[in-house]
């Protein structure tokens, strides 16, 4: 029997990221199987939560799989685990911005697991019990089953808080002073990723562990998470794939780290041999390779390394001249451009790239415009945009994608799909399937 308990906050800012990772990180130490998730579409969270559990850390995003989709795929990333420790986005109540779909609340009350709310004390004191039950009476079917306080100042501070809780009938299940140790190094997209942070991101989870672990009753949380209901479970595949099986490259490492771990499943389902390429270290495709997956990342933090591994750009380019399957999202997309802030990139596509001030956020309902490897022309999705860098032009002449209010975006180039738009594999299988059948036929 798996367990589950939601890890939200009042607000982004709040600590839910370092409790979330602790408490994966300290019931790990202790022998317990932990499966970590994250609500909404965010890349980075992840990296620390597989980090601190040992196991792949998964996204639940109603927006861009379906909310249909998000029971099995809790069902699917928790087989094995005795619990799974799910953190939530921004506040408990917001959503995307139009209408709130997609919440934390609203995925808790999907997945049918209680909430534990991670309070940032500094400033209040019994106060907190009006926040308290503000949120719990907000939404009577999200269910609050305890707290977390944070950034408490002293044992007098945590005496009133305490009060303050028990005024309104929720447990306190622990009480973390005010430290400053914890912060993980941020950049203009949030904070800088596991894989690029190395050794120290190993330590930064380590003193989450260590902090939960001194603050939380571990027990308590184990008490207030509830079993999973049962129902479907998420496969990639349903049945043995036919034909060869090609070999898909996938681009990762420290610049190429936004990717969804369904995505690889997915093309495993499908057929195919995946084999990791780091585009800072190896300087030619995988051995056979027939089609290439170039995520999201912060190849602009990287720029000068990558411009100077010519061998795997020449490789790179000469694969696309073949007219092989290319799958490039936001990151992948710049490093297809002829330049990145004007250091020499693959030259796959006519374009180029630059930051920029502007930070570009948000979800998207697109329509193919052009049929691809991928997809077919007029087929919907649902995708989400991150990034803080323009490409000029910012389309080609068969463009990816279009969405209302703005201008056709994203290049179809012979085999080559490359948009900023990120997607989640789960919510498009069907694309999988149809780049993976393209691969065969080329190899």
């Amino acid at each position: 029997m798996v367990r589950a308990v939601v890890i939200a906050a009042p607000a982004s800012g709040s600590g839910k990221t370092t409790v979330a990772t602790g408490l994966m990180a300290a019931l790990t130490r202790r022998g317990t199987a932990v499966a970590p998730f994250k609500i909404g579409p965010d890349y980075i969270d992840p990296g620390y939560h597989t980090l601190a559990a040992g196991r792949p850390g998964r996204n639940l995003d109603p927006v861009l799989v379906g909310e249909q989709r998000i029971g099995p795929l809790v069902r699917h990333g928790a087989r094995g685990a005795e619990i799974a420790v799910i953190e939530g986005v921004m506040g408990l109540f917001d959503g995307r911005v139009s209408d709130g779909y997609g919440s934390t609340a609203q995925v808790a009350a999907m997945v049918g697991t209680p909430v534990v709310l991670v309070v940032d004390c500094k400033g209040q004191s019994r106060s907190v019990a009006a926040l308290l039950h503000g949120f719990r009476s907000f939404d009577p079917t999200v269910r609050i089953a305890g707290v977390v306080l944070n950034r408490v100042g002293s044992e007098r501070h945590a005496e009133v808080l305490r009060a303050a809780c028990a005024e309104v009938g929720l447990p306190v299940l622990g009480v973390l002073p005010r430290r400053t140790e914890l912060a993980v190094p941020s950049r203009h997209l949030g904070l800088v990723t596991a894989a690029e942070h190395g050794v120290a991101a190993t330590a930064a989870v380590d003193a989450m562990a260590e902090l939960v672990a001194a603050h939380v009753d571990l027990d308590a949380v184990l008490a207030v998470a509830e079993p999973l209901p049962g129902g479907d479970v998420w496969s990639p595949g349903t049945g043995e794939p036919q034909g060869r099986r090609p070999v898909v490259a996938m681009a990762g490492g420290a610049a190429f780290s936004f990717g969804y771990a369904e995505h690889v499943e997915l093309l495993d389902a499908a057929g195919a041999d995946v084999v990791l390429v780091d585009p800072l270290r190896d300087e030619k495709l995988p051995d056979g390779t027939s089609a290439l997956v170039l995520p999201g990342g912060f190849p602009e933090e990287h720029v000068v390394a990558l411009g100077g591994n010519a061998p795997l750009r020449t490789a790179i380019r000469e694969l696309a001249a073949t007219g092989a399957p290319i799958h490039a999202e936001c990151g992948g997309l710049l490093y297809l451009c002829r330049d990145l802030d004007g250091v020499e990139m693959c030259g796959v596509l006519p374009a180029s790239a630059a930051m920029t001030g502007r930070l570009t956020l948000g979800y998207r309902e697109a329509v193919a415009l052009t049929g691809s490897s991928l997809f077919a022309a007029g087929e919907r999705v649902s995708g989400h945009e991150f990034h803080h860098c323009a490409v000029t032009p910012r389309a080609g002449e068969q463009p990816a994608w279009g969405w209302r209010g703005a201008e056709p975006e994203g290049f179809v180039h012979g085999g080559v799909h490359a948009s900023f738009l990120h997607t989640h594999p789960a919510g498009a299988p069907g694309a999988i399937a149809r780049f993976v059948a393209a691969a065969q036929v080329g190899s």
